[in-house]
């Protein structure tokens, strides 16, 4: 667990990041979300002390974090920037090799985790582990980065900024991909994005900042339909937020008892991709199966449709 307590970072100017606390779960994600000049890197680059706090506490699972020497601190969180930040003159390999070598690993360990790491990231260590960072797509060196700061295995990971300079499809590609790392280690992630679909795909929760604070703090279905502020507000945008609203939850807690026919729905499916089922195929309502195969119960379209009715 992450606990910020009324942080706050002055400089000369003022308050960068003004009396902010948050409680960030483990094996979570906590998207900070803002526009430019709001605080939000600044706030995460206090949790790894590349910032230091003016006032205010930070602690990780109980122990402030100032107790820690910085480097050996930073050694044990993550750390990827926008531009991967990679060494142009190492291989794929001696990149993602950096922390655990300047943590005493040895070489076998070293190649070990290196080459786990390529398969998990679906870049064989045969074809790429002798590549330079030039020599790869800009998709590519964002794995290598992702890979390099989860190479010691840190149960933190700060990202800021990380999908910026990728292009809408590999972007999309790569957001999929943290969401299956996050899945497949439970590594508790800080985001830092202005994007806030970005932030709605890939939160647990979501913090909102403006001016150095944070003025609403939520999971994204209460970010989408209950927006604290007209900043907020604005930031979530009133195009097609029914739709998203239901992309973010699943029909677990719409199922109803009953038979329906036709081909099933998987249980813990989106809501918009049973309603788009529904609609595709005709339907007013489909079984759904659990895991196991075992019938959990319907889905109705009509229920699919009121749960994403603006509140009351």
């Amino acid at each position: 667990m992450i606990e910020i307590r009324r942080v706050t970072k002055r400089y000369d100017a003022g308050p960068v990041v003004d009396d902010v606390s948050l409680t960030i779960e483990p094996r979570t994600v906590m998207a900070i979300v803002g526009t430019s000049g709001s605080g939000k890197t600044t706030l995460m680059r206090m949790i790894n002390r590349m910032i230091e706090p003016t006032s205010g506490e930070i602690c990780i699972d109980g122990t402030d974090i100032r107790s820690v020497p910085g480097p050996l601190l930073r050694r044990r969180i993550g750390y990827v920037i926008q531009n991967h930040g990679l060494f142009p003159h190492r291989t794929v390999a001696q990149n993602i090799a950096t922390v655990p070598r300047l943590l005493g690993w040895s070489e076998r360990e070293i190649g070990a985790r290196v080459e786990e790491l390529l398969e998990l990231f679906q870049m064989p260590a045969r074809d790429f582990a002798d590549r330079l960072p030039q020599e790869l797509s800009g998709g590519q060196q964002q794995r290598v980065g992702v890979a390099r700061a989860l190479a010691a295995r840190p149960n933190i990971l700060l990202m800021d900024e990380p999908f910026g300079a990728l292009d809408p499809i590999i972007r999309a590609k790569a957001q999929s991909d943290l969401e299956a790392l996050q899945k497949a280690t439970a590594t508790t992630i800080v985001l830092v994005t202005h994007d806030m679909e970005e932030a709605i795909r890939l939160g647990h929760r979501i913090a909102v900042m403006r001016a150095g604070r944070v003025v609403q703090c939520a999971t994204p279905s209460e970010i989408l339909a209950r927006p604290a502020d007209g900043f907020v507000e604005e930031m979530v945008g009133s195009g097609d937020r029914a739709l998203r609203l239901l992309a973010v939850e699943d029909i677990d807690g719409l199922l109803e008892p009953g038979e329906a026919f036709g081909a099933p729905l998987a249980r813990g499916l989106n809501r918009r991709d049973a309603l788009a089922e529904l609609l595709w195929s005709g339907r007013e309502s489909a079984p759904v199966l659990d895991e196991r195969g075992i019938p959990a119960g319907i889905i109705r379209r009509d229920a699919l449709i009121q749960s994403a009715a603006r509140p009351a």
